[in-house]
């Protein structure tokens, strides 16, 4: 069994116009899915939108965006390896570059890159697991929180998975626990400064193929029924029976990070058909 593949279509079936007109938004691995997906809402709302991925077609997406803005606002777009803090620090410093400011970070970038059983895994794919799904993350809250904190006020959108109760992807799972304890952590220490830090941890989505692989696509007919068993515990976990779609992630992101959520913050939402994680 392969993972469900859906259409990708750009225009929200919901949107609220204006809902971040002037507020400078930053979001992470735009390049496709969830966070290409993000990012399309966000300027269709009115956001001052810089958008962050390691690929060179990021130019080409922020051009795409710039075109479906509705005053006009150029789409900044950043090339950086936010696997790295160097990557996180020029991100941060482009949006307040370009903005001033940088009112919401959406941290985006993640994924399972390997699907196998945890003693299946050698050292050196546990390592790149955690790279790739937590540091991100923690270098981008670090490198954007100064502005907030100096600003007195901010959010932070994490998105995490509920894929910490899942199958075949244990590193995974553990870093994107850490993406929680993170979530929970910095908005204790980030409250007294009105800056509010969330999540929402997303389960089974319908994307279409990747624009660029995460590098460890099933290639054994082992690695396939590995992967398959993650597609059926995702179906089995969820109490909707199915998938989600790219806008059902997005609106809640969205939710979070705009002020419609001023009095949440700390809190894990769980975006995964009833599946808890």
């Amino acid at each position: 069994m392969s993972a469900p593949v859906g259409e990708y279509d750009p225009v929200p079936p919901v949107v609220s116009p204006g809902r971040f007109a002037g507020r400078s938004v930053l979001i992470t691995g735009a390049v496709q899915g969830i966070g290409r997906t993000v990012a399309d809402r966000v300027v269709r709302e009115g956001g001052l939108v810089t958008v962050v991925d390691r690929a060179d077609l990021i130019s080409t997406v922020a051009d795409e965006l710039t075109a479906v803005s509705p005053d006009g606002h150029r789409v900044v777009p950043v090339e950086a390896d936010l696997e790295t803090f160097e990557g996180a620090e020029a991100s941060a410093r482009a949006a307040l570059d370009a903005h001033g400011r940088i009112d919401v970070l959406i941290n985006n970038v993640g994924g399972t890159i390997w699907a196998r059983p945890y003693h299946e895994y050698s050292a050196e794919q546990i390592e790149a697991e955690v790279r790739r799904s937590l540091f991100p993350t923690l270098w981008m809250c670090r490198a954007a929180l100064p502005s907030m904190v100096s600003a007195g006020a901010g959010t932070i959108v994490n998105v995490s998975s509920v894929a910490t109760r899942g199958v075949n992807r244990v590193p995974y799972a553990a870093s994107k626990g850490g993406v929680n304890g993170l979530t929970s952590a910095l908005a204790l220490e980030a409250a007294p400064h009105g800056v509010r830090v969330v999540a929402t941890a997303p389960g089974g989505t319908l994307a279409p193929e990747r624009r660029i692989s995460r590098g460890g696509d099933a290639r054994t007919d082992q690695e396939k029924t590995w992967y398959s068993e993650i597609v059926e515990q995702t179906v089995d976990s969820t109490v909707m029976g199915r998938y989600g779609t790219l806008h059902e992630q997005a609106a809640p992101i969205c939710f979070l990070a705009s002020d419609e959520a001023s009095y949440i913050t700390g809190s894990v939402l769980p975006v995964a058909g009833g599946d808890q994680g």
